[in-house]
This record gives C-alpha cells, sequence and structure tokens, in this order.
C-alpha cells in the first residue's frame, strides 16, 4: 500500500496557558510544568476536532492524504499547548533551583474524522496510518536540536483525563528527558555494561519462554503484564527485534499494520476490564541537542529497547501511597494476563 503523502510546515499555533513555566526539582531531577491557570478545551459550538469544527481552522501540521477534504489522519498544533515552540529555554538560576520557559512542542493527532470510533475499532490500514503520522512527526520533531525527548500518548475516558470526546492523541516534545524514561535508559545502559545484553531483549525471552505473563505474541511483537506491574492489567507492547527508536523500528508499512493489527487486539482486551486507560511511548532519546552531555549514550542503540506502556484506571482498585513512587497493584501480573488471554476479540 502506498504510504501517506505528507506536507510538514511550521509548527506554531496559539500560546500556552498564560505564565507557565519549568522549575527544577534539585533532589529527584524531575522537570514540572507550574501554571497560573487552566483553559478549558471545550467548545459551545461542538466538537473541536469534528471537520467543521474550531480545529479546521488551525494550520494543519500533516495529514493524510494530504490536500484531500475526506482526510484520514490530520496532525494540528495542540489547541491549548502546554509547551511553546518559539525561542530558547531561557535557562536560569534562581537560588539553588533551576527554571526556564516552557519550551516544546505540543501536537493533536486527530486519528479520525468520525466522532464515535476509538481507535481500537478502526480498521488495521487505518491504525496504521495513524502509527505512520507518529513516525513522520517523531522523525521530523527530532531534526530540532533545542529537543532532548520527543513521545506520543494517548489518554481514554474520562478517568483517564481525556479533554475531548473525539478520538485523538498527543506528541509533545521537551528540551529534557522526563524522569521514568531517565531511569530506565540508565537502567538500560548499566545492564548492558555488565552483561553486553539489551536488558529488555532478555526480559521479552523469559516471558516468551515461561508464558504466564505474557497476553498476545507473534514472530514480529509480543504483549505481556509486567513482573512488577503499577497498576491491574498494566501491558506492553514490545518488537521481538532490537531497536532503540520507535521511529526506526516501525519505519516499513507493513511493520506498521502488523503492529496495528495486535494494538487494536490488545486495547480491545483492556477495554474489556476498562472503558478508561493511559497510553505512553517509551523510546530513544534526541542524542545530537545541545543540551546533551557528550558521551552521554554512546550504547544507546544496542541497550535501549523502544516499547509502548499501557495503564488501564480501575477506580478503586489501584493506589499509591503518600510517597506516590511506591505502587500498590491488587491484581498479580500473572493473574491479569491469565485473564485478558481468556477475552475473546473479534471484529
Amino acid at each position: 500500500m502506498a504510504q501517506a503523502a505528507s506536507k510538514t510546515k511550521a509548527r506554531g499555533g496559539k500560546t500556552s496557558i498564560e505564565g507557565m513555566q519549568l522549575r527544577k526539582d534539585p533532589i529527584t531531577n524531575t522537570w514540572v510544568l507550574q501554571a497560573s491557570g487552566e483553559m478549558p478545551l471545550g467548545d459551545a459550538n461542538g466538537c473541536p476536532l469534528c471537520p467543521g469544527g474550531l480545529a479546521s481552522s488551525v494550520p494543519t501540521i500533516y495529514e493524510y492524504p494530504y490536500g484531500d477534504p475526506n482526510w484520514q489522519v490530520r496532525v494540528i498544533p495542540h489547541l491549548h499547548p502546554i509547551y511553546r515552540i518559539e525561542g530558547d529555554p531561557e535557562r536560569q538560576a534562581e537560588g539553588i533551583y533551576d527554571r526556564m520557559r516552557n519550551l516544546g512542542a505540543h501536537e493533536m493527532v486527530i486519528e479520525t474524522p468520525e466522532h464515535g470510533v476509538q481507535l481500537s475499532h478502526q480498521s488495521d490500514e487505518h491504525v496504521a496510518q495513524v502509527l505512520n503520522a507518529y513516525v513522520i512527526r517523531l522523525l521530523d520533531l527530532k531534526k530540532d536540536l533545542r529537543f532532548r525527548y520527543v513521545t506520543v500518548f494517548r489518554n481514554q475516558g474520562a478517568a483517564a483525563g481525556q479533554d475531548l470526546e473525539h478520538p485523538h492523541s498527543e506528541i509533545t516534545a521537551t528540551p529534557f528527558i522526563p524522569r521514568r524514561v531517565a531511569y530506565e535508559l540508565r537502567a538500560s545502559q548499566l545492564y548492558f555494561q555488565l552483561k553486553e545484553r539489551c536488558l529488555i531483549c532478555d526480559v521479552i525471552k523469559q516471558e516468551l519462554s515461561e508464558q504466564i505473563r505474557t497476553v498476545e505474541w507473534d514472530e514480529k511483537f509480543v504483549a505481556f503484564c509486567p513482573y512488577a506491574s503499577r497498576v491491574p492489567y498494566e501491558t506492553w507492547l514490545l518488537p521481538l527485534d532490537h531497536n532503540c527508536a520507535f521511529e526506526q523500528g516501525l519505519a516499513n508499512w507493513d511493520l506498521q499494520v502488523h503492529f496495528a493489527r495486535m494494538l487494536k487486539s490488545v486495547l480491545r482486551r483492556l477495554e474489556a476490564v476498562s472503558s478508561a486507560y493511559h497510553l505512553v511511548l517509551h523510546t530513544s532519546p534526541n542524542t545530537g541537542v545541545k543540551f546533551e552531555r557528550r558521551g552521554n549514550w554512546q550504547t544507546l542503540t544496542d541497550d535501549y529497547h523502544w516499547h509502548v506502556e499501557i495503564l488501564p484506571v480501575i477506580p478503586g482498585k489501584a493506589k499509591s501511597y503518600s510517597l506516590k513512587e511506591v505502587y500498590y497493584n491488587p491484581l498479580e501480573p500473572e493473574v491479569a494476563a491469565r485473564e485478558l488471554r481468556k477475552i475473546a476479540i473479534t471484529d
């Protein structure tokens, strides 16, 4: 099938929330977005993402098919972005603390013009076009050497903080690496230094060997509930072949269709136990940025392995302790995987 036609335009858009800035916690090295107020995304005239809605007047960053009023997938600047793409970070000290402008990019991927059709119920080819939009946007945003990390996330359901009902996902680019991803990168780097193997490749081998936490697998991809799942039914999707970057690992249309098929199946299983979930892509950082220390990620292509993490939201089931870093999960991942495997998936 022919690849999506694309055209990239300036990524500017509406201004972000007034007074937004990034502040760094010097104890945990976490960057926190601080805002003086919030701006709702609602539109009194109807859904802003439906054809003819507010988003129709916003410049198009990418769409498939390009220039066709009957587009299938469209990417636009976020209607109310939390990051601003103009200028430099203007990082500065405030005593022992550090802060900077909310530099970055924030885009919306409108996954379909149809308001009520979720991603899991689109055709394999349509979901593959959404994945292809992710690939194209990640490749483009990583050309901007101000951004250390680019990722995709998707919140479905009010309990997961979905701000608009229309099926959509979001892409962000930031001048910092999010803390959890930084932990993963360091752990993968240390494991490779000790064993000269990819940590996640070894995890995949063990999960496929034991098959007690696996949900689905084939010759290209695997889905399983992690050994130390943070919430009930937490599921990861990963490629069997080693690759550190999503945009490289899914650059091929056949692989995009293949991954789309498994993603749909896993989402349907999860939607059978919870209508709400968080989905986030974990991929390699942008190593060429001017903020990056020389030689920081020398073995990155060998030690890191991209993957998608999906965390269902099940009210009353998952909670964390007051430290917010120790998770409580009342459902063992072995039991969760067994229940997910039993769910029948039909078109």
